[in-house]
C-alpha cells in the first residue's frame, strides 16, 4: 500500500487518485449488479434465498393495514427520485457550511451519481419483473425489478452522509449513535419497499450489499486522496529542506 500511495503521489496526485478509483470502483460495482441479476435468474428456482421471496410477499401482504400502509407509503417515499437528492443535497451544503470544507460538495454527488448508474443500469441489464400488482400496493412501479433503487440509494446516501459527519466527531458513543441511525434507515428502507410488494426480498438484499459495495469504495477513494495529499505534503517538505539554505 505504501508503494501504490508512493506511486499515486508520484503520477497522479490526490484528486487524480480519487477519481480514478472512484471510476475504477463504479465500473465494479455495476459488474456485481450485473452479475447478482444473472446468478438470481440462474438459480431463482433452486437457491435457497431466491425460494424466500414469495412467501415473504405473501407473508407482507397479510400483515398489511389500512394505517400500515399508510405509513410504511410515507415512509418510503422518502427514498424516492425527488425527496431523496434533495434531502442528499441540502444535508451536503450545511456539512460544507459547518465544516467550512468543500468535501461533501464533492463526496455526497459522486456518491449519488454511482448509486443511480448501479440502479439504472443494473435494473435495465438484469431485467427482472416485479411482483405482480395484485400483490402491491398504489402507485405501482413498472421498471425492472433488480437491484431496488430506493434501497441501494438510500444505503449510500445514508452511508455518505455519516460518514463526513463522523470525521467531525471526535467522541465514540456520537459516531456509534450516527451509523446506527444510517443503518436503520437503510434497513427500514429495503423492507418498505417488501413490504409495499414493489420489490422481491432478494432485489433488497442485492441493494444493501451493492450500495454497501459502492459506499466503501467512495469512502476508500477519499482516505487514499488524504493520504496521497499528506505523502505529497511532506515530499515536498523534504525537498524544501534539501533544497539551498535547507
Amino acid at each position: 500500500m505504501r508503494r501504490l500511495l508512493d506511486a499515486l503521489a508520484r503520477w497522479l496526485g490526490p484528486n487524480a487518485s480519487m477519481w480514478a478509483l472512484l471510476a475504477i470502483g463504479a465500473g465494479l460495482t455495476l459488474a456485481l449488479s450485473v452479475a447478482g441479476g444473472e446468478v438470481y435468474e440462474s438459480v431463482a428456482q433452486k437457491g435457497r434465498l431466491a425460494s424466500m421471496d414469495q412467501p415473504v410477499l405473501e407473508a407482507a401482504v397479510a400483515a398489511r393495514t389500512p394505517e400500515s400502509v399508510a405509513a410504511v407509503t410515507a415512509f418510503t417515499n422518502l427514498g424516492g427520485g425527488l425527496i431523496s437528492p434533495i434531502a442528499a443535497a441540502a444535508a451536503a451544503i450545511l456539512i460544507a457550511i459547518r465544516t467550512n470544507h468543500w468535501r461533501a460538495l464533492v463526496l455526497v454527488p459522486a456518491a449519488g451519481a454511482g448509486s443511480l448508474l448501479v440502479t439504472v443500469f443494473g435494473k435495465d441489464l438484469a431485467g427482472r419483473a416485479r411482483p405482480p400488482l395484485a400483490s402491491a400496493v398504489p402507485p405501482f412501479e413498472y421498471s425492472p425489478s433488480f437491484p431496488s433503487g430506493h434501497t441501494l440509494n438510500a444505503t449510500v446516501l445514508a452511508g455518505i452522509i455519516v460518514y463526513l459527519v463522523a470525521l467531525h466527531l471526535r467522541r465514540a458513543w456520537p459516531r456509534a449513535a450516527a451509523i446506527a441511525v444510517a443503518a436503520l434507515y437503510a434497513f427500514a428502507m429495503g423492507l418498505s419497499r417488501v413490504y409495499l410488494g414493489h420489490h422481491w426480498l432478494t432485489d433488497v438484499i442485492a441493494a444493501w450489499l451493492l450500495g454497501l459495495a459502492w459506499l466503501s469504495v467512495v469512502v476508500f477513494a477519499h482516505r487514499v486522496f488524504i493520504l496521497v495529499r499528506a505523502r505529497r505534503a511532506r515530499r515536498a517538505g523534504r525537498a524544501g529542506r534539501a533544497g539551498p539554505g535547507g
